[in-house]
């Protein structure tokens, strides 16, 4: 017992010598406790539009404070991506990137299903009748439309805010590449996925091929899945960890969707979004260059002043969301 009071001391000394060394001339903060009222996550009013985020094929809503819902909605056309959608993708997960305010992001489907995956009456034209004058004009211009195509799923990847996928009813074709490229996938028991694109006559070119066997570290099934386009239903989802959790509906698997995105939006930005940015950059890369790029990350990241508020918490023994972090 008198051990731990001499480490809670020291460990007080130490918070109290890193706050007051200002990170600016003339700044500092005082070592007291966090306004709750700051840090209300859980909050209960109904989701709002979010103003600069207006779309044909998407919906984007404030879900809770610091959280952003983005729903494929064309849930008349079984929200299948059309031209606008692969644009759209682009341009809202890029203002998501760069917005302070948020912190997680649930992308769901709405209506019926997630995605029935490409819009194929929609894209025929550039697939079927692709622009240029002979064979290598024309291979040219498909190079630059499919590398502008996988942009629309690797934003998500690159965008440093968690992202969790809530999938429900059927997730077909592309609409596999987009979940690999989330950080969290849960599902509806009533949802199946299925690799389609074996039969429309071509190979997945947007991110299944590359991200899937990454996810559920399977080869085997892998090929199976994407040779013979069968359906995975909910359950073999979950065994194979392409999911990671199941739920008997949809409204219960969007409530739990949404709790734990309000768990991760009380936790530390600077922590949250580094640790993504690692995650897949040591996904690719040797253990060894991981390492390195952690450390190099690092270096400037613990001087944040978050580590201070979060330490603090824990050594009296607050809750995380009455902990006031700045945004980022």
């Amino acid at each position: 017992m008198a051990a731990a009071v001499v480490v809670s001391r020291s460990l007080r000394s130490l918070l109290i010598r890193r706050v007051m060394a200002p990170t600016h001339p003339g700044l500092s903060l005082s070592l007291r406790p966090m306004s709750s009222i700051a840090q209300d996550v859980a909050s209960t009013a109904a989701p709002r539009d979010v103003p600069d985020h207006n779309y044909e094929s998407l919906r984007v809503t404030a879900a809770q404070k610091h959280i952003l819902h983005v729903q494929l909605n064309r849930p008349e056309k079984r929200n299948a991506m059309n031209k606008a959608f692969w644009r759209e993708m682009v341009e809202c997960f890029n203002k998501i990137a760069q917005d302070p305010d948020c912190r997680a992001v649930v992308i769901s489907g709405a209506g019926k299903l997630f995605t029935a995956g490409i819009d194929l009456m929609d894209m025929a034209s550039e697939m079927l009748q692709p622009q240029g004058d002979d064979v290598a004009r024309t291979s040219w211009y498909l190079r630059s439309l499919i590398s502008k195509y996988q942009e629309t799923f690797s934003v998500i990847e690159k965008c440093p805010k968690p992202v969790i996928a809530a999938i429900h009813g059927a997730c077909i074709g592309a609409g596999v590449d987009l979940i690999t490229a989330c950080d969290i996938r849960y599902c509806a028991q009533d949802a199946f996925f299925q690799v389609k694109e074996v039969d429309i006559g071509l190979a997945a070119d947007v991110g299944t091929l590359q991200r899937l066997p990454k996810v559920i570290g399977n080869q085997s099934l892998v090929n199976e899945l994407a040779f013979t386009c069968r359906k995975m239903m909910a359950d073999e989802a979950l065994g194979s960890g392409l999911v990671s959790r199941v739920f008997p509906d949809e409204v219960q698997m969007l409530d739990a969707a949404f709790t734990l995105a309000a768990e991760i939006s009380t936790k530390s930005p600077v922590a949250v979004q580094s640790t993504k940015i690692n995650l897949v950059y040591s996904r690719n890369h040797s253990v060894a260059d991981g390492l390195n790029y952690a450390a190099t990350w690092n270096m400037s990241m613990l001087q944040t002043q978050d580590i201070v508020k979060s330490v603090q918490a824990a050594v009296e023994k607050q809750e995380l969301k009455n902990v006031t972090f700045s945004k980022l």
